[in-house]
């Protein structure tokens, strides 16, 4: 594969600060939401827990 030219990086690079540039302003308004959300770890850290235990079920019942 080769790697790309400098053009195409540069593009790439332009293309990347346009698309932050385009949702900065959604960006801001949800940062501001989220100062004010009620914080609810608990909501997050089970799913991940479970997602978690779940694989090493999986690697487990591979590796034996």
């Amino acid at each position: 594969m080769e790697t790309a030219a400098w053009w195409e990086i540069l593009l790439g690079g332009l293309a990347a600060l346009l698309v932050i540039l385009w949702f900065r302003p959604g960006i801001k308004a949800a940062m501001a939401r989220s100062q004010t959300a009620k914080k609810d770890w608990p909501a997050a850290l089970i799913p991940i827990g479970l997602v978690v235990l779940f694989i090493l079920l999986l690697i487990q019942m591979v590796h034996r």
